[in-house]
């Protein structure tokens, strides 16, 4: 099989994660598995997901964030990957696991568009898919979010799998751009009612006043 990603380090893509191991890595996937796994799901797999998970069969990537252009129920411009689903049924989140892909259609409501891959730090209530809708079972499927809390809405995210593994950035480039926030208004005056302050023994005279950090109405500042 040729190869797709190249000079990128799939190595060092993957988490190093006991509970990733526990829960989400299968053995390698051999020939046998990824054609029982396709048959089972009725979707043939991107060939970029086979050889990922020829580098670890499942788990949770050092890069958690991928940039899209509409805003989902988690960001305004990006979604979140918590852990990739391994090519097999052994392991609880894999593919064809107890909590696998068609858990997602039969239990949890996501509409059949295709391979659900990608669990989200939601717990469910968000996924990333392989969206065969376009493309046919055996075509190449684009990568979409599903977002749950906003009656499943389908959300592109990347032409291919491939594009979406390259395209995943760390969350802590989002920590920092946060531009929606605001200074908070500077408090120029505050009230206390006095039987209240009389009732608590607080001082309200301007001796008391005057030490503290702040000025009530008798000082106030335009």
């Amino acid at each position: 099989m040729a190869k797709i990603f190249h000079d990128f380090d799939l190595a060092a893509f993957w988490e190093d994660s006991d509970w990733a191991d526990e829960e989400y890595v299968e053995p390698f996937p051999t020939p046998e598995i990824i054609r029982s796994v396709e048959d089972e799901l009725g979707y043939k797999l991107p060939l970029a997901y086979i050889e990922l998970m020829q580098s670890q069969n499942g788990g949770c990537p050092l890069n958690t964030c991928h940039r899209t252009s509409t805003p989902t129920s988690w960001a305004e411009d990006h979604v979140a990957i918590s852990g990739f689903k391994g090519i097999g049924r052994t392991k609880i989140w894999s593919l064809c696991g107890e909590l696998g892909s068609r858990q997602s259609n039969d239990e949890w409501g996501y509409p059949d568009i295709g391979i659900y891959f990608g669990d989200c730090p939601s717990a469910g209530h968000d996924m990333l898919c392989l969206d065969y809708r376009e493309c046919g079972p055996s075509g190449e499927p684009q990568v979409v979010h599903v977002d749950q809390e906003c009656d499943y809405r389908i959300t592109h995210v990347a032409d291919n799998f491939e594009a979406f593994v390259l395209g995943l950035e760390p969350e802590d480039t989002f920590d920092f751009e946060v531009d929606e926030l605001k200074p908070a208004p500077k408090v120029i005056s505050a009230w206390i009612d006095p039987d209240f302050a009389k009732e608590h023994g607080v001082d309200m005279s301007d001796e008391a006043a005057s030490k503290l950090p702040w000025r009530g109405p008798r000082h106030r500042e335009e």
